[in-house]
Order: structure tokens, then C-alpha cells, then sequence
């Protein structure tokens, strides 16, 4: 493939790709590489066509300036043994390191540059140091990639300012991305069900407001229940709740009802009376959603619920999910998590688990990549999509 949309052939072209290589440590030992192995078929496609490829990419959220903890090397290593061929690391951004080892690539060799959030260009507020940053990385290239889904949704120097100064396209899981969250929000084939966990309202309630128009069915589960629970009277003992998110709940459980939209909470949740940490062994008691004890705290979803959400995911044709139904790290709090991600191995039709947390917890899990449809390298790149909102890394893209 030497035919790169707008890029014609780039044999011989220095290619600057935008990845999300943004992968979870334990010191310098990669725990979860989803990402990496996500951004390998782009670089090999430009490689086997004869690019010079340069990749760049963020780590963790260090504040402009270089931090050791958050060093893409580990990055390098990994990426090499996925291609199959050494990758050359840069130990700067845009300075002498990067320009060298630029300089210093054949014809179908890749290098990484270090972490682009070690330049405070990256993320700057102001326009004109991310424009100053995005001149330095476009003096490496002749031409941009724009293949990290999980930063598209942010305005910074390496997704964004790059694309006006090189002639551009979007990679192919950007690609694949944007082809999955059209048919989520265009034409879903129904019955079209949404699941939507982790700790709060409050990162939702813009997935909500949108879904709640689009969507057949939406599943809560989560931290975010208790608030819902509430919102009806129910007593929620010492779960996370968001008080000034009570009004919201309400409201939107009107208008589902307006809609004939169903909005499907637990029946039975999971409690213990207190978070569980290092030197608590949990105890697990299930109770009825509506029957929390005042000195407990939910932390997943019951059996009941999770057999309740199955049902409807059995039925559904499309069907969203983000966010955990609970504490899936620890394996008492873990079964309602597991229902959902079964559930959706089986869906007759298009499956989504919308990056994050969800996707996080399905591997932790053991479930495997290609059980599913399609799983997000962007959580909140996803959500931001299905709110309606616009994406300027994308947007640069099609202007």
C-alpha cells in the first residue's frame, strides 16, 4: 500500500504519525500493551511502503517538562518486537536526538521521539507556542498521520497545528474509529442498547442527554447507580453519590419515559461496609437495590441485575458499553463486569466496548480483543463523539 490518501507515495518521505501509545507502567514493565499492538498496522503499512516514519506520542500527563517515570523507551522496546524490526528512540522531542536520529532513517526504518508532552508547546493554552512547537515538528517531516484516536478530541500541537503546516490523513485506526461511532450515532441497527458504568453522573451526563434520543435501552451500572437510586428515594447508605447530579437523574428518567425509552437500573447490588483496600478482606452481601443498609456501600452490580442486563444485551443488535459495573479489580466485585462482557461476546451484531476503564477491565478479565466488536483505543475521545460534540483532531482532518 504506497498510496496513502492526500500523501500519494511516500517512499522516501519522512512520515510524522500521531499514535496513542499511552500505555499503563509498573516502573519501566508495560502491563497492558492494547495500544501499542492498536497502532502497529499504520506504521507497518507506511514502513512496508517505503516511509521514513517518525512516531509521536504522549505518556501519562507530565507537566511540560521531561520526567523519567514517563519515558516512551519501554515504548521503543515493545514497538520494535511488534514490527519485527529495531525502532530507533529519540531521547528528545525536537532537538538534537530527534533531529539525528531522523536524519539518520533508510528508507522503510521507524524511530519514536521521546514523549511530546515533555515540550510544553504540547499542551499549551496559548495558540501560538503550540504552533511554534508543531513548526519544530514539521521541520522532521514531510508529511502527518493523524492515527491516535485517544487524543483526537484534544487541541495540541501533535494532533492538531500539525495538520495546517503538512499535507495530512487520518491512519487506519483513526479510521476504523470514526466508521464505528457513525454507526453508533447515524443508523444503529436496532434494538440498539446502551451500557454506561464507572464512578460518576457527572462523565456522563453529556452520553446521556444525547443517547437518550437515539438509543432503545440504556443499562446503568457502576458508581453512577447510586445517584439514580437516590433520585428515586432510595437509601443509598455510604455509596458515592453525586448530590447535585439528583435533579439531573430525575429528569432524565422523565424524558426516557417520554421517549419510550427504557432506562434499566439494578435490582440487586452488591455491598460491603467499607472500599476495599490492601489490609481489608472483602465481605460481600448482596441486597436489593432498594434496600442498601446505611452502613454499607455498593460496589457492583447483584447476579440478578447482571442476568437483567444479559436479557436485553441477547436482544440488542448494537450495543455501547462504557464503564464498569463495579470494582472489577477486585475479583468479589468483578461479576457484574464479567456478565456485561459476556454478554457482549454474543451480540448478534455490532459490539462496542468504548475504550478506558471498560477496556481495561475485559483483558484484565481474559477476554480477548477479537471476542468483541470493537474495542476503543479512546474513551474519552469516544464519549465526546457520542455527545454530538466536535473533535478538533478530526476536524483539522476533513477542513
Amino acid at each position: 500500500m504506497s498510496d496513502f490518501p492526500g500523501l500519494g507515495d511516500v517512499a522516501g518521505k519522512r512520515v510524522l504519525v500521531r499514535s496513542d501509545l499511552n500505555v499503563p507502567l509498573d516502573g519501566t514493565t508495560i502491563t497492558d500493551d492494547g495500544r501499542i499492538r492498536a497502532s502497529v498496522p499504520t506504521i507497518r503499512a507506511l514502513a512496508e511502503a517505503g516511509a521514513r516514519v517518525v512516531v509521536t506520542a504522549h505518556l501519562g500527563r507530565p507537566k511540560g517538562a521531561p520526567e523519567a517515570k514517563y519515558s516512551l523507551a519501554p515504548v521503543a522496546g515493545r514497538l520494535g518486537e511488534l514490527l519485527g524490526a529495531p525502532v530507533a528512540f529519540a531521547t528528545d522531542t525536537v532537538g538534537e536526538s530527534a533531529t539525528a536520529t531522523v536524519a539518520g532513517l533508510a528508507d522503510g526504518e521507524v524511530a519514536l521521539l521521546e514523549n511530546v508532552r515533555f515540550n510544553a508547546g504540547e499542551t499549551s493554552k496559548d495558540e501560538g507556542e503550540r504552533l511554534a512547537f508543531a513548526q519544530q515538528l514539521a521541520a522532521l517531516a514531510d508529511a502527518f498521520v493523524s492515527d491516535g484516536f485517544g487524543v483526537v478530541h484534544r487541541k495540541q500541537a501533535s494532533v492538531y497545528e500539525i495538520a495546517t503546516l503538512l499535507p495530512h490523513t487520518m491512519g487506519g485506526l483513526v479510521a476504523a474509529e470514526v466508521d464505528v461511532l457513525k454507526r453508533l450515532t447515524e443508523s444503529p441497527v436496532r434494538p440498539y442498547a446502551v451500557v454506561l458504568g464507572g464512578s460518576k453522573v457527572s462523565d456522563k451526563l453529556g452520553v446521556i442527554d444525547n443517547l437518550l434520543g437515539k438509543a432503545d435501552t440504556l443499562l446503568i451500572g457502576g458508581g453512577m447507580v447510586f445517584t439514580f437510586l437516590a433520585a428515586q428515594g432510595h437509601e443509598v447508605g455510604k455509596s458515592l453519590l453525586e448530590a447535585d447530579q439528583l435533579d439531573t437523574c430525575r429528569s432524565y428518567l422523565a424524558r426516557a419515559d417520554e421517549l419510550g425509552v427504557k432506562i434499566v437500573l439494578p435490582t440487586d447490588v452488591v455491598v460491603d461496609t467499607a472500599f476495599p483496600s490492601g489490609d481489608v478482606t472483602p465481605s460481600p452481601t448482596v441486597v436489593a437495590a432498594d434496600a442498601i443498609p446505611a452502613d454499607s456501600l455498593g460496589l457492583d452490580i447483584g447476579p440478578e441485575s447482571g442476568k437483567a442486563f444479559a436479557a436485553v444485551l441477547a436482544e440488542a443488535h448494537t450495543v455501547f458499553w462504557n464503564g464498569p459495573m463495579g470494582v472489577f479489580e477486585v475479583a468479589a466485585f468483578a461479576e457484574g463486569t464479567r456478565a456485561v462482557a459476556q454478554a457482549l461476546t454474543g451480540v448478534d451484531g455490532l459490539s462496542v466496548v468504548g475504550g478506558g476503564d471498560s477496556a481495561a477491565a475485559v483483558r484484565a478479565l481474559g477476554f480477548a480483543d477479537d471476542d468483541f466488536g470493537h474495542i476503543s483505543t479512546g474513551g474519552g475521545a469516544s464519549l465526546e463523539y457520542l455527545e454530538g460534540k466536535t473533535l478538533p483532531g478530526l476536524q483539522i482532518l476533513e477542513d
